[in-house]
């Protein structure tokens, strides 16, 4: 997979909150959450369904949602989620761009908010993005995904090389 880059490209909007930029790939938080630490990870080229993605795309998209879900999970402390992709109209996708939501779904009954309901996708009612928390969320999220791929650097580091066969 392409490596994460250190800064966010000049080509998103000064209002994203970005956690994550490769040459192929965006990773920001949704302006509209379901949920709180609610992502989309989508290609930086338009492909408008999951089929119109390259190889090489499906490939980094595939790393990515596995690096953004441990983030995810460390950054709320939620360890439930859902990833979703819809493609075309009839399928809900809204925005005519291929981009996968990784939503927390948090645990309603632990909690007590029994009379609390959830739709499939998180909590059913989208709420505008508060930017004060987002900054702090977006720079934790950041966070642990260079903590994530540190520790995977140096577990391949300490393990011997694989045999051929």
């Amino acid at each position: 997979i392409d490596p994460p880059q250190p800064f966010p490209s000049n080509l998103t909007a000064p209002s994203s909150f970005v956690v994550l930029s490769t040459p192929s790939l965006i990773a920001f938080l949704d302006i509209l959450p379901l949920s709180h630490g609610h992502l989309l990870l989508c290609t930086r080229a338009h492909r408008p369904k999951l089929t119109d993605v390259t190889n090489p795309e499906a490939r980094d998209l595939g790393g990515y949602i596995r690096l953004l879900s441990a983030a995810l999970v460390r950054a709320t402390g939620i360890a439930d989620w859902n990833v979703v992709q819809n493609n075309g109209a009839a399928a809900a996708q809204v925005v005519p761009h291929m981009h996968y939501h990784l939503i927390p779904r948090p645990e309603i009954r632990a909690s007590g908010r029994f009379r609390e309901s959830f739709t499939m996708f998180g909590r059913g009612q989208r709420e505008e993005l508060d930017e004060d928390e987002a900054e702090h969320l977006a720079e934790e999220l950041r966070q642990q995904i260079a903590d994530i791929l540190k520790e995977e650097r140096e577990d391949m580091e300490g393990k011997p090389p694989k045999q051929k066969l």
